[in-house]
């Protein structure tokens, strides 16, 4: 006992010992006394010049250090500058072997870090370069060498790090960086962190403030950071409450607004189990909010995830007014003012599910669910929605471009007097081959109504799937003006000249609201039926076009030709043989058909149609020509045959010089022109029609003459003779005998 007794006197007389020198060291020894010193040590093995201006202070309860005015210069240009720096330590913690910081104030601090423009920042100048010397040379072999396994013995289980700050507070720091080569400054200034009472495995309050700035572009951002802080003793467990920051932007990326953002909320994370979450989170934008709740387990690659995303209801229009960005300029002035999304989020490690997914746009509604694979990006995607009529938020169409477009701008004419087209622009790549090579896709899309281009299209259904390149539209229709359609598509890119597939079928869908609400075009009405299998290979439209083959097969059982009396043209030339004129009565404006079928055959950029046919009221339809898609051009003939009477009109009338005759129209010119203008007589083949009808139309008139004329005058002479009966006999005798 009276060992352990000399040993601790032993033990508190070192303590008092140590005490009484580190008293005496503070009332003794100066540390300003030896600042040429320091600044010489520091110039000697750093490329710096320390200038220490203020005074260099010391206290002994509590122990602490205090530097006031201290600059480092670098090749004579400030580097880091600073007004105070005040480091305290509790006394008697050390005596307790339990060391606690007091106070650490740092205040004042300028950092200036610059990049020539030969990529090399000053901070990298600091240390001079080694010299290279045999033992520096040994000396960096034996870094590289593995260091020995550390075992149970040397490592042990580490006790928890005692760690106690009675305050810390960083006032004015700044960092100012600078990019010589590309003209990039940025700053970081009025940086302030206050935090008192910090413990490990305790919450702590944490006040935090700054100033952001930046040249490319102008923009600036001040924000302030409100929170609770907890770290446990190991450091692995981290804990964010009440978290409460806002911050406000201005400059060039919102146009010069001043846009306030907010975060709120509570976080965790816990390193050693690998878990994490987001409580009662909130991120605010302007009009914008979104709120989140997340739990996630596993920081590998294979996370699982948990919780639930609502972003409130909010106008895209005023959102980007507070933005500072452009409106978007659409037909309908009333949409893009209500938009919301909501969804749960679960799913199995390495999966994200989105389910119970609600988006809102106006006054359409889509409800579905997503996943993602977060290892093979794999997309599962269902949604369904209701209406949407997406001209409304098309651009409105701009009257004055479309005059300016008309046909009386003169065209540009080279020195020869031919006009002159701009030259085409150089194509590029359609698709990116090898995103879609990667891509994992499973889409059902459906819609109850869809407007667009103004067609209705309803009960919309898509599936669309994607597996290392190839990609197929398995199913794409809907039901459009009484009739319904469907397309499936096939697309393999797993070779750099892809290959397309297409087919599509149609059935009974009527022509007329739909070229109607199209184009405003009313030339054609009937239920069409259309059937459509084409092919194609490469990555950009020109040679989509070059390689393009197939069929197309069209039929409308009933219909006619709006605008277009093929009737009355057939019956002018009919006319004109008979000599006589049509009346302007009973001729109407449309044409009716029965029956009208063909193929069109696609081969590159022309599509040849040789077997058009229709029946019309006492005339069959036969059509044939070519469409050039390179050039626009249509060149199509049609014959109508006359095979029967076409109109009451008595100057139409079919005599049998007549019946057969074949009235050719011609179709030429720009398809995406006028399409009412297309059409017309072909004079060329129309005038030797009309010499024939008119020769045969003159013998006749001669001979009805002569007849005529041998009638009055035997008649008169066998009236004079015999009876009527006998007379009557005898002229057709004499008809005969001319004949």
């Amino acid at each position: 006992m009276k060992a352990l007794r000399y040993v601790l006197i032993a033990i508190a007389g070192i303590v008092v010992l140590l005490v009484a020198a580190v008293v005496v060291a503070t009332m003794v020894l100066d540390p300003n006394d030896y600042k040429p010193q320091i600044e010489k040590v520091v110039e000697k093995n750093t490329n710096l010049d320390l200038i220490l201006a203020g005074d260099i202070d010391w206290s002994l309860i509590p122990i602490g250090l205090e530097l006031n005015d201290v600059e480092a210069k670098l090749d004579g240009e400030q580097f880091v500058s600073l007004k105070q720096l005040v480091a305290q330590v509790d006394f008697w913690s050390l005596i307790a072997m339990a060391p606690a910081v007091d106070t650490f104030i740092l205040d004042g601090l300028d950092a200036r870090m610059v990049k020539n423009k030969d990529g090399q920042g000053n901070w990298q100048r600091v240390m001079p370069e080694p010299a290279e010397t045999p033992e520096a040379a040994d000396t960096a072999t034996a870094q590289d060498e593995p260091a020995e396994p550390e075992t149970a013995e040397t490592s042990g289980d580490s006790a928890p790090l005692k760690f106690n700050v009675e305050e810390v507070r960083i006032n004015n720091a700044k960092v100012h960086y600078i990019d010589e080569s590309t003209g990039q400054d940025v700053t970081l200034e009025d940086f302030s962190v206050t935090a008192n009472d910090i413990t490990l495995g305790q919450f702590f309050p944490l006040e935090m403030g700054f100033r952001f700035a930046t040249n490319k572009p102008d923009f600036e951002v001040i924000g302030k950071i409100n929170a609770r802080l907890m770290a446990n003793e190991a450091l692995k467990q981290f804990e964010i409450q009440d978290l409460d920051s806002s911050f406000e932007m201005n400059g060039e990326p919102v146009n010069g607004k001043t846009v306030t953002t907010g975060l709120t909320g509570n976080i965790t994370a816990d390193l050693e189990n690998e878990t994490a979450s987001l409580k009662d989170f909130a991120l605010a934008v302007a009009d914008l909010t979104l709120k989140a709740n997340l739990d996630v387990t596993g920081f590998g690659e294979s996370p699982k995830l948990a919780g639930d995303l609502k972003l409130e209801e909010f106008s895209i229009r005023k959102l980007l007014a507070e933005l500072g960005q452009a409106d978007i300029n659409t037909s309908d002035p009333d949409v893009l003012e209500k938009a919301s999304f909501s969804t749960d989020i679960g799913g199995d490690s390495g999966k994200v599910q989105l389910d119970n997914l609600k988006l809102v746009l106006d006054d359409t509604t889509f409800n579905g669910s997503f996943g993602l694979g977060l290892e093979n990006t794999a997309i599962a995607l269902n949604l369904q929605g209701d209406k949407i009529n997406v001209d409304r938020y098309l651009p409105p169409k701009d009257e004055s471009a479309a005059a300016g477009d008309s046909s009386d701008q003169p065209a540009e004419s080279g020195s020869d007097g031919a006009s002159k087209t701009a030259a085409p622009a150089d194509e590029s790549d359609l698709l990116p081959l090898e995103t879609l090579r990667g891509l994992a896709l499973d889409i059902n899309l459906g819609l109850e109504e869809l407007i667009a281009s103004n067609l209705t299209i309803s009960d919309i259904k898509s599936k669309i799937t994607a597996n290392n390149g190839l990609i197929k539209v398995q199913q794409f229709g809907g039901n459009l003006y009484e009739g319904d359609f469907n397309v499936t598509a096939t697309l393999d890119a797993r070779k750099d000249n892809p290959t397309w597939k297409i087919s599509e079928r149609a059935n009974n869908i009527q022509t007329l609201p739909l070229l109607t609400d199209l184009a405003e075009v009313t030339l054609l009405s009937g239920g069409a039926n259309l059937t459509a299998d084409i092919t194609t290979q490469g990555n950009r439209m020109s040679t989509l076009r070059n390689n393009a083959k197939g069929d197309i097969n069209f039929k409308l059982a009933e219909g006619s030709f709006n605008k277009m009396n093929l009737t009355r043209m057939a019956c002018t030339g009919i006319a004109f043989a008979n000599g006589e004129s049509l009346g302007t009565d009973g001729w109407g404006t449309t044409t009716p058909f029965n029956d009208m079928h063909g193929t069109l055959k696609i081969d590159g950029n022309t599509i040849n149609n040789t077997d058009l046919t229709a029946a019309l009221a006492g005339m069959e339809l036969k059509g044939d020509g070519t469409v050039d898609l390179k050039s626009s051009n249509l060149d199509y003939e049609i014959g109508l045959r006359v095979v029967g009477e076409l109109h009451r009109d008595k100057a139409c009338r079919v005599t049998e010089y007549v019946e057969g005759v074949v009235i050719p129209v011609e179709c030429r010119g720009d398809i995406s022109g006028e399409p009412a203008k297309l059409c017309s007589f072909d004079g060329s083949r129309f005038r030797d029609t009309l010499k024939g009808m008119a020769s045969n139309a003159a013998k006749q008139k001669a001979k009805d003459e002569a007849n005529k004329a041998i009638d009055d005058k035997v008649g008169k002479e066998l009236e004079k003779h015999v009876d009527k009966e006998t007379s009557d006999k005898v002229k057709d005798a004499l008809k005969g005998l001319f004949k």
